[in-house]
């Protein structure tokens, strides 16, 4: 009986004559976590609003700073600026950046609103690891008419970054 059990033992284990070793490569790579910070804020100027019935004049300001106020019922004056902001992270990486439209609402009657809509990048490529970091902008465009209210229109973006 001790025969049978030593003889399925050995049978069960193999011997070392039959093992093979194979070696592998192991690869594990870090990116460092994004860090964006905010560089300056977005502002369309000031719009002036002719008297009468008409709707849909635009005003735009594109995320390279081009300033579009063409509409014969508008006046745009003052100075405009793009929103910028600047993202760090790994060098050689592509950063994605997702910009929804703004609710932007009169600080007079917070029943009137705009809607901002966003022009933004839809990604970047980071040139170095940390400091620096890569700068972009963000510009947009609301729709005015002789109807909209008076009034200074305020709003906050939600910039998001991801690899």
């Amino acid at each position: 009986m001790k025969a049978i059990a030593l003889l399925m033992a050995a049978s069960c284990c193999g011997s070392s004559a039959s093992a093979a070793t194979i070696t592998a490569t192991v690869n594990a790579g870090t990116i460092k976590p994004l860090v964006v910070t905010m560089l300056q804020s977005l502002d369309l100027g000031s719009i002036t609003l002719a008297p009468g019935s008409w709707s849909n004049a635009t005003i735009s300001l594109s995320q390279t700073g081009a300033f579009s106020c063409s509409n014969p019922n508008t006046i745009c004056s003052a100075a405009t600026a793009v929103a910028k902001y600047n993202v760090q992270g790994s060098n050689n990486q592509t950063v994605r950046i997702s910009v929804p439209n703004v609710t932007m609402t009169n600080q007079s009657d917070a029943t009137q609103t705009l809607t901002l809509v966003t022009d933004a990048p839809a990604s970047v490529i980071l040139t170095s690891s940390g400091i620096p970091g890569v700068d972009f902008s963000i510009g947009g465009s609301i729709t005015v008419s002789a109807t909209t209210a008076a009034g200074t229109y305020a709003g906050t973006f939600n910039v998001t970054c991801d690899y």
